[in-house]
Order: C-alpha cells, then structure tokens, then sequence
C-alpha cells in the first residue's frame, strides 16, 4: 500500500493510500461504427408495454387537440393558431405521458401487488464470490460528513454474510486545501474501520467525474468483478449491496442495476418539501417507468452497481470536438453510459431500494445551479444521437426525452405569450383559445392526479400510512406540496429558459462542489438573483390586464413576484425544523436510524491535544 506518491507520479495523484494495481484497459468509443452485439430474441411483451404507455399519452392529447380544433380551426386554421396548437399538443401529451407512467405504477404497487416492480428486498444468505469495489467520489465536499455516511454503511456491511468481499475506495478532485484536510482526516480515522478504506486525491480533475472513474478502472479494475458507485451524499445498507452482488453473478449478462434512491437528510424547509414528494410520489412514478424499461433502462451515476469489465469495454467517453455545450467533455455521462452499455448487448435494469438513500439540494438557488450542469449535459446528447451508431431505440428515446425535458418550459413560455398576445392584439377572442372546463378538468387530472394516486398507494399500507404521519398529516403535506409546487412552477420555468439559452449561446455551466447545507439566504440578494423572474411578472401582469386574463395567470403572477421570498424562507433550516415538529412533510425513518446506526465521530486536534475517533456501539 502506498502512502504518497513522488515524480512525475505526483502530477496526477497528489495523496493515495491505495492497495496494488490491477490495470485493466478503457479504450475510447469508437460512436462511427456498431459494435458487435448479444443478440437475444425479441421480447414481445416489453414491446406491448411500451406500445401502452405511448398510447396513453397520445389519447388524450389527441382528444385534446381535437377539443382545441373546435374552438379556433371552424373557419380555417391561421398562422397564429397553428403556432398555439403546436405549442399546446406536446405539452399535453407530456404531462399526459407522466400521468401514464405514473398510473402503471399505482396500478403495480396496489392491484398487482407490485409483482415485477416491488421493492427490493435485500437477502444475505447467497454466499458471495465477486469482489466489489464501493467508489465514494468526492469534489470539495464536507469530508468529515462523507466518512460519517461511509462508516454507516462499513459498519452495515459488517453485517453482511461476505461484507468481507467489499472495499471503499474515496476518490478524490478536491483542491489542495480540502485535499490537505481529506488526508488528514482520512489518516485518523481509517484505523476506526473494520474493512479496507482507500483514498485516493489526483492533483489534476481530469474528465470530472468520469474521469474520476475511469482513472479508478484503468488502475485498479482488472481486481474487482464490480463496483457500486455512490455519490458523496449517499447511502445504502450493505443488505442492499450485498443482493446486488449476487444478482450480478447470478445473471452474467447484466452490465448495469440501478437503485431508486430516495432523499433522506433534509434540514431546511425546501429540502423537507422535497424530501416528503420523493418519498411519497416517486414510487409509483418509478414502478411504472421501470415496467416499461425493463432492460432497457436507466444510469444516474450513483446507488448502482455497475459490471467492470463491461463498463471498461463499453463506456470509455471521447472528448467531443468544439466548444461548449456540445463540445468537450461529456457532462451527462451516466444515461450516455447506460446507452453504451446496452448498444453492446449488456442488460441495464433499474430496481426500487427502500435503503437506498441521497441528499437534495437545501435551497432552490441550489438546485437550479445542478440543473443548469443537467441541462448542458442532456443539450450535449442532441448531436449525439445521430453521431452515435448502434444505439437500442429504447436508449435513443431515453436521451431524447432527456433532451426535450429543458424545452418543455421555453415552449410554457412561448404559449402564454402566444395566448396573451393574441389576445391583448386582438388575433383572437379570449373564448377561441382558451381551454374549455372540460379540457382545463382533464389538465388538472394529469397533473396532480400522480399525487392522488400516491395517496392512495400510501393508505393502502397500514404501516406506510404510519410512517407518513398518518392520513391527516399525509393529507396536509400533500396540500402544502401542491400550493408550494405552484408557485415554484413559474420559476422553475424562466430559470430553465434562461439556463437552456444561455448554455446555447456557448456560456458553459461550472463544475464545482455541490452546495448541500445552507441556512437561509438573505432577500435582498434574493431579489437580485431573481430580477428577471419579477421583470417578466410585470411584462406578462400589463398583457393578462390587456387581455382581461388575470384570473388564469394569477397563479404564474404570484409564483413569478414570489421567487424571492419563497427562496429565502424555504431555504430556512428554523422553518424546517418548525415543520419536522408539527409533523409536516413527515416521511418513514431511514433503515440505519430504525436500528440505531451511528455514524463514526472525529474531533478536530486543539492544541496540545491529538485527534479522536469514537465508533459508537450498535444498540439495535
């Protein structure tokens, strides 16, 4: 094992405590030419399902579009009109296709018991064969919370028959003053663990986190029969990592099993928000996406295991020629991984863990700043698809709709200022365009009717009921997450149009630490940050007034003139303490608190004193 590293070696790795190498070769995708392939035969009924979904989006946005056609197409469609029905119908057809998914999903979980789609419930009575390698990378992150979460799951893994078959390795492109502070925290507590902990800093971010990873294989791969990537914010039970090494050996054609992680760790009010809707709507969202995936399915970059020596055949990145967005290095590289990996014949499932876990950003500010990073990378795959041969259609779909998810709200936009305008100009009365109460009612139904079916989905289940505070509780945070998702909806809308046109005119998006703990944020550097969400308030206030349509838009209204103070209230931690008290956005506890795992505690040295670790005892 070498501490350090000298020479030219020192160029590229800055600090290591690593054990010996085991290369194994990464060669660069060659996207001109198909690769071959395992050709297995068709499978019927995954195709049926896909041919389901896809039909239940377009019903009802073709039924919508015929109602639409009645209104403003009697006397022959204008140019204008065609602009609105162009803008109108993909919309609803995608809202309507997340309605489907969804429906499938509350329809799994609860008629069909979740046959197929049911959580996955961890077994550790297999013995295990492969060795696994758990890759925690880190960028300027809290260091001492990353080991905290890893002593959880080290200790969890302890539990485990064959958590001896597991190592960590911290994968390090801090700079060199939290590189400096990650070795010496690393070298203080990686006595405390009970299995091997490896770091490893490069003095140069090469690639990011690809990078990161493919420096790791192209060193150490040839060593390990898997690896499960994490984030620096995740957590998962050795259980679950246990079971998902052997059905990697069970089933020697997948390459890829991606958990459904779940937001734990919230503290301030935003993250709480966010917390409750991932907990209580995302299952069922989930269940029906992975029913029509099947093996076909999705990569995110972290809580999944992924095969080495697949991955280190399939998904060595080019860096892309020209400048940003669509030149350099590949930002959204897990769903382009996830691609490469099934264009060579490896299966890539995806599966619901109840102990699967990762953080959400504290603030909206925060968010919007990873999803800015997202668009850029999704942007990026637009080129690719034709670039790219041998891809499976059901991967194409995958990062198309990846693509096309940052310009549903430039077209939101679009519409209302195609309606308004119209309007306000006279090219059409308010009746023409408007939506009829019948077409406003089926609206509403794809939107918030994903919510009503997780409602019902949790009250199903006694103890899940339970573990949301009730029916009462459930029932208020579902209410507060509907006025709360209205009025963050406009916002969220201009910051992608501003973030997907600002990428496209060549501004890239930075690559630093993730903000993951925040405390508030003052308003008037709040109101600064969203001056353009207010200016087009205004703009779109003078035309609803023109256009007598102020009842409509006033829920845009408020959401757009609200930004600042909905960002600096829900980026509160008093507040989200305040909600945690009374029971609001009350969601089940997380596995390692149920059974009363602690995290490992260092204490910084003082002076004339030496560094502590204390490794609390299991009480559960």
């Amino acid at each position: 094992m070498a501490d350090g590293a000298t020479g030219s070696q020192a160029l590229v790795r800055a600090f290591e405590s690593v054990p010996a190498e085991a290369p194994l070769a990464m060669p660069v995708q060659d996207f001109a030419t198909a690769p071959g392939r395992i050709h297995r035969p068709l499978n019927i009924d995954l195709w049926a399902r896909r041919l389901l979904v896809v039909l239940l989006a377009l019903l009802p946005a073709a039924l919508a579009a015929h109602e639409m056609r009645r209104s403003i197409g009697l006397d022959g469609i204008s140019f204008w009109e065609g602009v609105y029905l162009a803008l109108f119908i993909p919309l609803f057809a995608w809202i309507a296709f997340g309605f489907a998914t969804a429906a499938i999903g509350f329809l799994l979980l609860t008629v069909g018991k979740g046959k197929g789609v049911r959580p996955y419930i961890p077994r550790d009575r297999t013995p295990l064969k492969a060795r696994t390698a758990i890759l925690l990378p880190v960028c300027n992150e809290d260091f001492l919370g990353v080991l905290g979460r890893l002593s959880i799951m080290e200790r969890s893994l302890s539990q485990v028959m064959g958590g001896e078959r597991f190592e960590f390795f911290i994968l390090s492109d801090s700079n060199p003053e939290n590189g400096e502070t990650e070795r010496k925290a690393y070298l203080e507590m990686r006595k405390a663990f009970s299995r091997p902990v490896h770091y490893r800093r490069r003095a140069r971010n090469i690639g990011r986190k690809p990078g990161n990873i493919e420096e790791w294989v192209t060193r150490f791969g040839g060593a390990y029969d898997h690896m499960i990537v994490l984030d620096a914010d995740s957590v998962m039970s050795g259980q679950t990592m246990a079971r998902l090494s052997v059905d990697m050996e069970r089933h020697p054609h997948l390459g890829l099993i991606q958990t459904v992680p779940t937001v734990m760790g919230a503290a301030t009010l935003f993250a709480r928000w966010q917390q409750f809707a991932s907990r209580l709507f995302g299952p069922i969202s989930a269940a029906g996406m992975i029913w029509w995936a099947g093996s076909e399915g999705m990569f995110w970059g972290h809580n999944a295991i992924v095969r080495v020596r697949a991955f280190a055949e399939s998904c060595g990145l080019p860096e892309l020629p020209g400048r940003a967005p669509f030149g350099g290095h590949i930002l959204s590289h897990d769903m382009l991984e996830a691609a490469l990996l099934r264009r060579r014949g490896w299966d890539v499932h995806m599966v619901t863990a109840d102990d699967s876990f990762e953080e959400f950003p504290p603030a909206m500010p925060d968010l919007f700043t990873r999803d800015r990073r997202w668009c850029q990378g999704n942007i990026q795959h637009v080129p690719l698809l034709a670039k790219i041969k041998g891809l499976h259609p059901v991967s194409r779909f995958q990062l198309f709709v990846g693509a096309s998810a940052y310009c549903t709200s430039p077209l939101w936009l679009a519409m209302m200022l195609v309606v308004l305008g119209g309007v306000a100009t006279g090219v059409w009365p308010p009746a023409a365009v408007l939506p009829s109460s019948t077409l406003l009612t089926v609206t509403a139904v794809l939107l918030f009717g994903p919510k009503i079916l997780a409602i019902g989905w949790a009250m199903a289940d006694p103890s899940r009921r339970i573990g949301f505070g009730g029916a009462v509780r459930m029932t208020r945070g579902v209410i507060a997450d509907i006025l709360l998702s209205i009025l963050m909806a406009p916002v969220a809308m201009l910051t992608q149009t501003i973030n997907l046109f600002s990428i496209l005119m060549g501004r890239k998006a930075s690559w630093n630490g993730q903000t993951r703990d925040r405390d508030g944020m003052a308003i008037l550097g709040a109101i600064w940050l969203f001056k353009w969400h207010i200016l087009l308030g205004v703009g779109l206030a003078v035309l609803a007034v023109r256009a007598n349509a102020i009842g409509w838009m006033s829920p845009v209204l408020a959401g757009l003139f609200a930004a600042p103070i909905l960002a600096a209230l829900t980026a509160r931690k008093d507040l989200g303490q305040r909600a945690e008290n009374s029971g609001l956005f009350q969601v089940p506890e997380p596995w390692w608190r149920t059974q009363n795992y602690r995290p490992l505690r260092f204490r910084w040295p003082v002076p004339g004193r030496k560094a502590s670790v204390s490794r609390p005892a299991n009480d559960g």
